[in-house]
């Protein structure tokens, strides 16, 4: 099935002010009707929890409602409504996309793709030996930059039953793994896109069964680093990173986020396809990140560092 990626994640709020401030302050541009969306139109959606239009939350009460999966056509709407409807009810909406319930209770939905053709420059590095340049007399930093997401990357879930989420997904969407942690879970693309993941299945009790956190793409790890640096400066607390992780090798930057889950920066994600043989490895910090950073403050090297 040519199912792209995350078009939008819907969540339901106890703070919408705390949350629209939030995903604004993270870089999302406010569309109105609670919709916050990254360059190409894929989008966070900010609701009072009690929002009539809401689908029913889980039992746990994750804030996150419904994962909306963009897909290339019609064809492809169709097939996943006959699929689906062997074994559960499958609604199509006013706007015609679809919506069902995963074999764990999560709530998808399922639309014509949003995303918008991007045509932007990524970051480009100046190393000895590469043709891959950048111009001449084209600095490669700004002092002050306030980068943009572009693309809804991945969400990631916690769940009880790993298995059981990878064998939906996989049999009845035609998702793949690319890479998967012993004992916890795998990371899963589906067919229409090389992204590494857009999803990550997280191994835990049931009481935590809900959304653990979400990101988007950026530009580069210059950007990670920057946007972070943002988040930072504006009060927000920074949970994970900056690093580099060793399975889809994205940059990243976590921070806590007012929806109940961490939210992410990330960027320069592995691409695969089906030649790719995934691997396999223990859970741990060692296999989590190929190194980390902890963030400080700025000082210049005229003095001893701050705090000695």
């Amino acid at each position: 099935m040519n199912i792209i990626g995350p078009d939008a994640l819907v969540f339901g709020v106890d703070d919408v002010e705390a949350c629209s401030q939030y995903v604004t302050d993270y870089g999302l541009e406010p569309k109105g009707n609670g919709r916050f969306e990254a360059l190409d139109g894929t989008a966070v959606i900010v609701l009072p929890k009690d929002d009539p239009t809401l689908p029913a939350p889980l039992a746990t009460g994750t804030s996150l409602r419904k994962t909306v999966y963009g897909v290339a056509d019609q064809q492809t709407l169709d097939a996943i409504a006959a699929e689906l409807g062997k074994d559960r009810e499958v609604k199509q909406l006013d706007d015609g996309s679809l919506e069902a319930v995963d074999d764990l209770g999560f709530v998808l939905g399922f639309q014509v793709t949003v995303r918008k053709a991007l045509s932007l420059a990524a970051e480009v590095v100046n190393a000895p030996g590469s043709s891959a340049l950048r111009p001449v007399n084209t600095v490669g930093v700004q002092k002050e930059a306030s980068p943009k997401p572009r693309s809804l990357s991945h969400v990631v879930y916690f769940v009880p039953d790993f298995a059981k989420a990878e064998a939906f997904y996989a049999d009845r969407l035609g998702f793949v793994t690319t890479d998967r942690f012993h004992h916890v879970g795998p990371f899963m693309r589906p067919a229409g896109t090389d992204d590494h993941h857009t999803l990550f299945f997280i191994q835990t009790p049931p009481h935590m069964q809900g959304i653990e956190h979400f990101t988007f793409h950026m530009g580069g790890p210059t950007e990670v680093m920057q946007a972070g640096t943002n988040m930072v400066n504006k009060g927000y607390q920074s949970f994970w990173g900056p690093g580099r992780h060793l399975f889809g090798s994205n940059w990243f930057w976590y921070f806590k986020s007012p929806f109940g889950c961490n939210m992410e920066y990330d960027a320069d994600m592995d691409l695969h396809d089906d030649n790719w043989t995934a691997r396999e490895l223990p859970p741990g910090a060692d296999n989590s990140q190929a190194f980390l950073f902890q963030y400080r403050e700025k000082w210049a090297p005229m003095g001893p560092p701050p705090g000695k």
